[in-house]
């Protein structure tokens, strides 16, 4: 059977991840068999998240009912009830849902009716509490399929700790990065100096080590010194994936869905208030804003660099009329010339215009040349990927060290001149 748990957290506490980890101690406690445990990151532009819009889903061997029962009890003994923000959703189903619908809640946007018009079709169990919007990601978890998968160790604080500061070894993080990396990633950032894996919010979470096996992120997790953890979880993820991404063409762009489009700078890029950083991106005519904002730090030397005409790939959120960048690729550079009249070889003064197609005279001898001076500026950055850096990725996006998938490099290749 499938279990299924989202909308249990607030912004001043809780983690469905905990209440995931929690469920699978008490069900094994009671003789149940525990086959899997997984996090889905859903579409990250839902207004309703509290923060990485995750629900969890664990795969048990058992009776229905009592899973049910059990799993309805943790979420009411666990969850942030007093939240108005917070409506958790239980579901447990012995038939698994169209993968569809963990598409439509990945990829887009679906109602509470819709997640129950799915239940319904299977014979799940479910309930859904207060306005019942925890049912869309619980009832998505459970339908999930990974066709891409990477894994996270999460290590949460005993009770009594919550809400005070984390007691996590710096020095043993960067260890455990350099020693596992690239098995493992985002544990710390090494170009802003800055740990990655070690949250700042009132919640359970001690830290999370993300990487390609359940073995890498245990011998990662071996290096890390903190404060005694109560317990620890290794899910099964979607997590930097790019599953939340969808090809795209300008002009025909959803707010608040995800996408990987290709284009041509149509203009310089501007850096505003606050330090973001913005071009615009031109196909087939029609035009869209990308912006690579403050926090994506070098990331935007890399957009400032861009020229006109420069082909490229991006990759982020529609939202405002504007794409916020994740990752950028380039495909093809722009020469970038400046032309000037050229020098008189008698004088060593530069000539001056002598007219529409008369080319070029010396203001002191006279002298005339045809030809003007191009000067061939070396380009600061080469066709590739850049991606943010991991103070700033978002939980679903790909880290390039895992590669790029074929499709994105497709379309990325697709647009060369």
């Amino acid at each position: 059977m499938w279990i299924g748990i989202d909308d249990t957290d607030s912004p001043a506490g809780m983690c469905t991840t905990y209440i995931g980890a929690v469920l699978v101690r008490r069900l094994k406690e009671r003789g149940i068999p525990i086959t899997g445990a997984r996090l889905v990151r859903l579409n990250p532009n839902v207004i309703h998240k509290t923060r990485g819009n995750a629900a969890v889903c664990i795969e048990a061997e058992g009776d229905a009912e009592a899973v049910f029962a059990l799993a309805c009890a943790c979420v009411e003994e666990l969850a942030e009830f007093d939240a108005p923000e917070t409506n958790p959703g239980v579901v447990v189903a012995a038939v698994r849902p169209p993968p569809d619908f963990y598409y439509a809640v990945l990829r887009d946007f679906c109602t509470v009716d819709e997640a129950v018009d799915v239940l319904e079709s299977i014979g799940a169990r479910y309930r859904g509490y207060k306005n019942r919007r925890g049912l869309i990601g619980a009832t998505a978890a459970v339908a999930s399929v990974f066709f891409d998968r990477t894994y996270e160790l999460l290590a949460y604080r005993k009770r009594e700790a919550w809400g005070t500061p984390r007691q996590v070894d710096r020095a043993s993080l960067f260890l455990a990065d350099e020693t596992t990396y690239p098995r493992t990633w985002d544990t710390v950032d090494r170009k802003n100096d800055a740990v990655v894996c070690v949250p700042h919010t009132p919640d359970p979470v001690l830290f999370g080590i993300r990487g390609e096996s359940p073995a890498a992120v245990r011998e990662a997790r071996s290096y890390v010194r903190s404060e005694e953890p109560a317990c620890e979880q290794v899910y099964t993820t979607n997590q930097g994936t790019d599953a939340h991404l969808l090809p795209g063409a300008i002009g025909e762009l959803r707010e608040g869905r995800s996408y990987l489009v290709r284009g041509a700078v149509a203009g310089l890029p501007a850096t505003g208030p606050g330090g973001h950083v913005s071009f615009l991106l031109e196909d087939g005519g029609v035009e869209v804003r990308c912006m690579a904002y403050e926090p994506t730090r070098g990331f935007r030397d890399v957009v400032r660099a861009l020229v006109p005409g420069d082909r490229v790939a991006v990759a982020g959120s529609y939202k405002g009329g504007s794409l916020n960048l994740e990752k950028l690729g380039v495909s093809h550079l722009a020469a970038l010339v400046r032309i000037r009249p050229p020098v008189c070889p008698a004088c060593a003064r530069r000539m001056t215009s002598a007219g529409t197609a008369k080319g070029y005279k010396c203001r002191v001898c006279g002298g005339r040349s045809r030809e003007p001076d191009v000067e061939r500026w070396e380009r600061r950055i080469r066709p590739g990927w850049y991606e943010v850096p991991p103070v700033a990725r978002r939980h679903l996006s790909r880290p390039l060290v895992r590669g790029v998938p074929a499709w994105e490099e497709d379309l990325l290749q697709s647009g060369r001149p």
